[in-house]
């Protein structure tokens, strides 16, 4: 199973107990140690002012640790992450809960390429090069609408296992969400926000993380009602999307977005006009004549197959003879190294408008991904940083961007036997929530150039039975997985999210 690596969701700090503040912020004395041998949690607190939305804003920055602590008050886990509060004081205001994903990334992403008041500014589509990079003022933060935490799990950013806990045993869909709920809670109690309007939301990963953590928040007693959900690039359904032999669906679902990325390189027969209706004709054909030939397999007739050949090789931009070698059946990995291979580049899998160069032209699939090998040194130098420089954050621990978990745990609490094992998809926990809260809504923002988390999948995720599509919006970028690198649709998802937060 290929797993979403994408990226972003943002970092909160929550219980100034030990605040290293300079310029003008008063440093406090440190609280006494939660437990004998473990140090008070490291968090900074600085103030800032900036223009976000058109708006002057007063803000104070929290960033640092807060401890996850057994019944017995022992910590067993530091959260690093970092809250930006207006000033004044409005416990009404909206707070937002954000994060990205992997499972194993950092929140650097959504933190310093969209939402926080800081971002790091990249080359569209191409490579970041070296450094420096520079880091500019994000008129684009949604501050003026809402407050933020950017909230890095355990494994991941500066956040950590504390003395002998293993910190696998966060490592999981239902130990990660209930970590991030048990830290929600105590950013609402010692913030004193429980009647504020709350949103969580998430990108490529933590979109999962999300819908999980709706579960954690909302599926007891002791229930925290969110009013939204913002689902950046999203993946639900792993099981539809499994790339194993015998399913199906991963061909399905993945057309659309050849179909798209075909379009955008020119490689498409007869394109229509505009990407949008590019990817309207392949869905319309991934879920009628192509989904019927793949379901008939072997006994597909010969005068089907050519018709589903020809329509095949013109959406991918392929050759009829690569589609019938490939039995109709085309894999990410071949794609991207297939559709450019005559002009000797592959192209990227976050964000396949990315081009990249392979040792050599004849592989089957792609030495790397462009489209992140492309970012990440930005991103990473950006946030350590602003963290360390800016946010006064002083710690030896180096800030894991991506890959600091391992063998994570897919089985979903309250599945029970093999099916449920088997076929992993959070999807139901996200209808149930939407029938058992009725402020609820939902955002899925995605970009057409994304392959891994491919539009069509998050449209079949939550086209599904029990799902309220009245309160479901979908949005569409003209970049990829990280659209917001692209900066016309930064400004197009700030503004689309600025809305969603201020409908009421």
């Amino acid at each position: 199973m290929r797993l979403t690596i994408s990226l972003a969701a943002l970092a909160l700090a929550i219980m100034p107990m030990a605040v290293q503040a300079q310029d003008g912020d008063k440093k406090k004395d440190e609280a006494p140690a939660a437990e004998a041998g473990v140090p008070a949690p490291n968090v900074s607190v600085t103030h800032h002012k900036g223009v976000f939305g058109g708006k002057a804003i007063s803000y104070t920055a929290t960033t640092g640790e807060t401890y996850l602590k057994d019944k017995d008050g022992k910590p067993l886990a530091a959260i690093y992450a970092t809250s930006y509060v207006k000033d004044g004081g409005d416990k009404k205001r909206p707070i937002t809960f954000l994060y990205n994903g992997g499972p194993g990334s950092g929140s650097l992403w959504l933190h310093m390429g969209a939402f926080g008041p800081k971002r790091v500014v990249l080359p569209d589509a191409q490579d970041d090069g070296a450094p420096p990079y520079p880091l500019v003022d994000n008129a684009e933060s949604l501050l003026d609408v809402t407050d933020l935490v950017f909230i890095d799990p355990v494994g991941t950013g500066f956040s950590h296992a504390i003395g002998k806990k293993d910190p696998k045993d966060y490592w999981g869909v239902s130990a990660d969400a209930k970590s991030i709920a048990d830290y929600i809670r105590l950013w609402l109690n010692e913030n004193g926000r429980w009647s504020s309007p709350k949103f969580i939301g998430g990108e490529s990963y933590g979109t999962t993380r999300s819908v999980a953590l709706i579960n954690e928040l909302e599926g007891s007693y002791n229930d925290v009602a969110v009013n939204g959900i913002i689902l950046i690039s999203s993946i639900l359904d792993f099981g539809a999307s499994a790339e194993v032999q015998g399913n199906e669906m991963p061909y399905i679902l993945n057309l659309p977005s050849m179909a798209t990325t075909a379009w955008y390189h020119k490689k498409m027969g007869n394109p229509p006009a505009t990407v949008a209706e590019a990817a309207q004709q392949a869905r319309a054909f991934a879920i009628g004549p192509y989904a019927a030939a793949l379901l008939k397999g072997n006994q597909l007739s010969d005068q089907e197959r050519a018709s589903v050949r020809t329509e095949l090789a013109r959406l991918t931009g392929l050759s009829e003879q690569f589609v019938d070698h490939a039995e109709l059946r085309i894999s990410p990995g071949r794609f991207y190294k297939e559709l450019l291979r005559d002009r000797g580049v592959s192209i990227g899998r976050l964000d396949t408008r990315y081009t990249g160069k392979d040792y050599d032209a004849a592989g089957e699939e792609p030495d790397n991904d462009p489209s992140f090998y492309a970012i990440d040194g930005a991103y990473t130098a950006a946030m350590n940083s602003y963290a360390r420089d800016e946010l006064k954050y002083k710690t030896d621990r180096s800030y894991v961007t991506i890959g600091g978990v391992s063998g994570w745990d897919w089985k979903l609490q309250g599945q029970r036997g093999r099916d449920g094992e088997v076929y992993a998809s959070v999807a139901p926990y996200l209808s149930k929530a939407l029938r058992e809260n009725s402020g609820l809504k939902v955002f899925v923002g995605q970009g057409w150039y994304d392959f891994a988390t491919p539009f069509f999948g998050a449209e079949y995720a939550m086209s599904r039975t029990g799902f309220d599509p009245a309160r479901i919006q979908y949005h569409y970028y003209d970049a990829g997985h990280m659209m917001y690198v692209r900066p016309d649709d930064l400004r197009k998802l700030s503004a689309d999210i600025r809305a969603f937060i201020s409908q009421r």
